[in-house]
């Protein structure tokens, strides 16, 4: 399996973030670049968010942040146990789609999640992101319900079941 790195993000990685973030396929399931950026600054020092660049082989490629799962009203999640985290992420480079990079990053840090105490790691993609779904359940992620989100959007609710 190929080693990936989790650095914390730091405000220095912002202009790459908004490069990833302006990318079409990043930019189909995320907000407006700007917006996400502003987001990630006002938790950036002293939110719930822990947030991290993805490297492989020593090269930024993803964005990976994982936060507890009942800090904000998020009803899909509301029959997991206290301690669950919840993951987000894009690969923000094209040159890296298509290669199971997704897959194994998300199974490394999901792992190290439980291993660090997590009850249950969550994910929430939309039924529809098709591509994000299908790496999702390669890294280890189950669940076929759909459910309504704080946003009242259908979210597809995934659990981590390692092996």
């Amino acid at each position: 399996m190929a080693d990936y790195g989790f650095a914390p993000l730091t405000r220095a990685d912002y202009p790459l973030m908004r490069g990833w973030l302006a990318q079409p396929h990043v930019r189909a399931w995320w907000g407006d670049p700007d917006d996400e950026i502003a987001m990630i600054d006002s938790d950036i020092d002293t939110g719930p968010t822990d947030m991290r660049i993805v490297t492989h082989a020593g090269q930024p490629f993803a964005y990976v942040q994982d936060y507890p799962a009942h800090h904000w009203p998020m009803p899909h999640y509301a029959d997991f146990p206290e301690g669950t985290r919840a993951m987000d992420t894009f690969l923000g480079e094209p040159s890296m789609l298509g290669q199971g990079h997704a897959a194994r990053y998300l199974r490394a840090r999901a792992k190290a999640l439980l291993a660090q105490g997590a009850a249950a790691v969550v994910m929430d993609p939309s039924p529809d992101n098709a591509g994000a779904v299908r790496a999702y359940r390669a890294a280890g992620f189950v669940g076929d319900e759909i459910r309504q989100s704080e946003e009242d959007k259908p979210v597809l609710v995934l659990a981590f079941h390692p092996d």
